[in-house]
């Protein structure tokens, strides 16, 4: 099915090594809405001027896709802009997960070089420290920022939080990203990942649970998580045309109140609910 990438919610969100040939060979076949070829953290620091020519081989062999947004997550500090430079015109480039952002100035500076490279590419700052997250609405209203994503791991070091089963303690953090994008006017963010790949179980609960909170969709560092990340964040049928009535009954009346299936009044922010359901559906 073909879609606008522009528009969509990514559901799923799957990370790939960037030094892994046969990983990216098959991971557009995984399922996943997005996926998110790691320069960094994935690659040790002897390995990144090869997986950078891999992932530069890779997706300027791919052609423009229609189904599969594919973003490169870039290194901080000098290696960014060889990695940026490295693959910045390739079709298929949805655009860059910038690792470790802790200023505007660095977006500033991104979107300086991406525009003398002629790129249209998106950026989405991986927020990492506490300093990231408290600056997170400075961060969303930066030039080509679709998004906001959160690198837990690194953050609960940087401020020393050590989750509990429910990790209310990430709580905060979570959904002061969540209202910082919604303040900035971008998409909302996608979870972060869950390393204990092997209980799926544990994932659906705590992917509901950060549905709830007002993540649209989630990271996922193994194939095995796409599935159920796709299924918790998929509408149902009957939501879907719900959802499309709701908008189609507010255009048509033009004005400030509609009325749903059952009579009742409805305003402006149920009618974007609903609109965050049709962006999700597939």
């Amino acid at each position: 099915m073909s879609v606008d990438l522009s528009t969509w919610l990514a559901r799923s969100a799957l990370y790939v090594p960037g030094d892994a040939r046969d990983k990216l060979d098959r991971v557009l076949e995984r399922g996943a809405d997005e996926v998110i070829v790691d320069l960094e953290d994935a690659v040790a620091p002897k390995a990144k001027d090869a997986a950078r020519e891999t992932v530069r081989i890779w997706l300027h062999d791919l052609p423009e896709l229609d189904n599969v947004a594919v973003w490169v997550r870039v290194n901080s500090g000098g290696l960014r802009e060889a990695d940026v430079r490295a693959v910045a015109g390739a079709p298929a480039l949805t655009g860059f997960l910038v690792a470790k952002t802790e200023t505007v100035d660095e977006l500033l500076d991104l979107d300086r070089l991406l525009s003398s490279l002629g790129s249209l590419a998106g950026v989405v700052p991986l927020l990492e420290s506490a300093g990231a997250v408290l600056r997170a609405g400075e961060l969303a209203g930066a030039p080509r920022v679709q998004r906001l994503q959160m690198g837990e791991a690194d953050l609960r070091a940087d401020v020393g939080i050590t989750p509990g089963p429910d990790e209310r303690e990430l709580l905060y953090a979570r959904s002061h990203v969540v209202m910082a994008s919604r303040a900035a006017g971008i998409k909302p963010p996608i979870a972060p990942v869950s390393t204990d790949f092997r209980d799926l179980d544990a994932f659906a609960e705590s992917t509901r649970e950060l549905s709830r909170l007002g993540f649209v969709g989630r990271a996922c560092i193994h194939p095995g998580q796409v599935a159920v990340a796709n299924e918790v964040f998929t509408p149902t049928a009957d939501q879907v045309d719900t959802a499309a009535r709701l908008v189609e009954r507010w255009e048509f009346a033009g004005a400030g109140v509609a009325v749903d299936d059952e009579g009742r009044f409805v305003d402006e922010a149920v009618v974007r609910q609903a609109r965050l359901v049709l962006a999700r559906a597939r």
